[in-house]
């Protein structure tokens, strides 16, 4: 297996790998990197789809991509989505999969297409004082010391901010600052979070820092993720052959452990509570899903609160008795032993009449009605004691949502902490009183809110444990790698396993990065598998970073005027003067506007 990038390698289509006709694949999990992977062994492995089976201990597929309508509580969606143009991978999967709403056309097509139409932007970043512009203005408000924090982090090494904390390698000037509030609503970061991850993120993301404050270089999808992302590619799959096993609950996996040489040799499971299972042979391949973000969530509903559900997490389980087998099988324990760290809530809120849009609107400054964009990315409530942030995407957002609805997504970061208006802890509050809550923040007059939460909505909570657990601080080995050093016909897939690309997790992307360079590996396959966006490399993109992070302040050159004059005079002549000077990192010379002035030169 090798990585690519550019158009030679992303266009080909890989031969047939000896031997595939003999060989079956089994996928525990069908989340998006198990689907993902059963797409590409089809796709570019040539594996007949009636050889691949996928096991599932519930009974849907796409794992974190969901949303569903409960009959009794209303719909529910426990997360959202942030995608950009570079994600490589994911959208080298779906160009090959037929869109359920456009004739003729794939997901990324129907997807690009859309975005192209209606961009994604925010109009109002962040509110204050119960539904106020908190006039963030665009501004990262970072001060000298600060800025210093983030390119110290920058450019050190992964080694060096390994195990370490966020809090251990920022300044208090850092943590209160815009970019900070910014950062940590839009990727769920806390500040006890892996300094690495963040390293692993700003360099990921480098080429988006100026879309931070009004989520300009975002994209989303049409409807819900469930029914945009998965529906489309479950059905190409079961068009396919592939067979999907539900009711199917992994508990073990035997390997054969020689030296230089691992396999996988037998899947242990319960079907319906029943004891099963299947011997692997060397033909037979098994993709791994170890871990889970939404292991042991729980939805309560607008009376009932949502449950911390902290006992056996089967999927964490199933980790932590393959990790006891082999040191490179990973630590599970690094990441889904620490709940109180890795915890937070989100709710999904249905209006039920058009007095609470009327509030969504006044914010959004767009018709929730419109079938566009309406907040185009999340409202952070700045002095929220739940650091609570919201968003609306376009409406309907599930099929069979009713016209006169709107469905808005909320999450807190703080679950523990006492409401401003309802005095619970999120955690402890049922859906009615967080639409409370919601309302205060909206502008709603506080007398209005106990019956406008009352009979205006219908919120269905949602208690996630380990959400953020692939954020905990770690090192080399915890993660172990997708295929381990000397295996033969297995691999791990998902959100903790360890790419060797300079990738992040939490992203649909490195979803479906993990199973491609999976299959790949395993199969032997041609074809380069896309490698992660090298704007961390492109000197254009890290100067309009730098400018960016300095809200657009140039640099003074120290020393006496005549000095910087010459300095700069000098700089303008040269490419580098160029480069600095049209990514607003120093001003340009006197001579220099003298020369481009128009009216000196007698333009018009």
């Amino acid at each position: 297996m090798h990585y690519s990038s550019g158009n030679y390698e992303a266009f080909a289509r890989p031969r047939k790998p000896a031997g595939i006709e003999e060989k079956t694949a089994w996928f525990i999990g069908s989340g998006l990197a198990s689907l993902a992977g059963a797409a590409f062994l089809i796709r570019d492995g040539h594996m007949p789809g009636s050889r691949i089976t996928i096991l599932e201990r519930l009974s849907l597929p796409g794992g974190a991509l969901d949303g569903i309508k409960e009959p009794e509580k209303g719909f529910v969606i426990r997360g959202g989505r942030e995608m950009e143009e570079h994600f490589e991978c994911l959208w080298d999967l779906f160009r090959s999969i037929p869109s359920l709403e456009i004739e003729g056309a794939s997901v990324l097509d129907e997807f690009y297409w859309l975005n192209k139409d209606d961009p994604s932007y925010s109009l109002q970043r962040a509110t204050a004082n119960r539904g106020e512009d908190a006039h963030t203005d665009d501004l990262f408000t970072l001060d000298t010391r600060a800025q210093a924090d983030v390119v110290k982090l920058f450019l050190s090494t992964c080694e060096e901010m390994e195990n370490k904390r966020i809090d251990e390698v920022f300044s208090q000037d850092f943590f209160d600052s815009n970019f900070w509030l910014y950062w940590r609503t839009m990727f769920a970061f806390e500040s006890w979070h892996s300094a690495l991850e963040m390293k692993l993120y700003l360099h990921r993301f480098i080429h988006h820092i100026g879309g931070l404050p009004n989520f300009s270089t975002l994209k989303f999808t049409r409807y819900n993720q469930y029914e945009s992302l998965v529906l489309p590619l479950v059905r190409w799959l079961q068009d396919q052959g592939v067979h999907f096993q539900f009711g199917t609950e992994v508990i073990d996996v035997d390997f054969d452990l020689a030296p230089g040489c691992k396999a996988a040799t037998y899947i242990h499971w319960k079907r319906d509570g029943v004891p099963g299972g299947v011997a692997l042979g060397r033909n037979d391949l098994a993709f791994i899903t170890i871990g889970s973000l939404t292991e042991n969530s729980d939805c309560g509903d607008h009376r009932t609160p949502a449950k911390l559900l902290d006992g056996p997490a089967p999927a964490w389980d199933l980790w932590r008795r393959i990790a006891r087998k082999d040191p490179a099988f990973g630590r599970p324990d690094v990441f889904g032993a620490h709940i109180p760290e890795t915890k937070w809530e989100s709710a999904t809120i249905t209006t039920l009449d058009e007095r609470i849009p009327r509030y969504i609107q006044k914010i959004a400054k767009r018709d929730p009605h419109s079938g566009g964009v309406v907040t185009g990315g999340i409202v952070t409530v700045k002095d929220s004691a739940w650091l609570l942030s919201w968003t609306v995407s376009r409406q309907p957002h599930f099929k069979n949502q009713p016209k006169d609805r709107v469905v808005a997504w909320f999450y807190g970061l703080f679950v523990e902490r006492p409401g401003d208006f309802v005095k619970k802890p999120l955690q402890a509050c049922t859906g009615e009183e967080i639409t409370q809550e919601w309302l205060y923040h909206l502008g709603v007059p506080p007398e209005d809110i106990p019956e406008l939460a009352a009979t205006g909505a219908k919120t269905v909570p949602v208690m996630m444990p380990y959400v953020t657990a692939f954020f905990m601080p770690r090192q080399r080995g915890d993660r172990p790698d997708v295929v381990p050093q000397g295996a033969m016909n297995f691999a791990f897939i998902g959100q903790f396993a360890e790419s060797h690309q300079r990738d992040c997790i939490f992203t649909t992307e490195y979803s479906v990065r993990t199973p491609m360079e999976a299959v790949y590996t395993l199969l032997g396959i041609e074809r380069g598998v896309p490698e992660v966006f090298a704007s961390t490399f492109d000197i254009r993109t890290l100067l309009e970073a730098v400018s960016r992070l300095r809200d657009g302040k140039t640099f003074r050159i120290p020393g006496p005027e005549f000095l910087s004059k010459l300095l700069l005079e000098k700089l303008d002549s040269t490419e580098i003067g160029t480069l600095l000077r049209d990514h607003g990192i120093v001003p340009a010379s006197s001579t220099r506007r003298e020369r481009t002035d128009p009216e000196s030169t007698g333009g018009q």
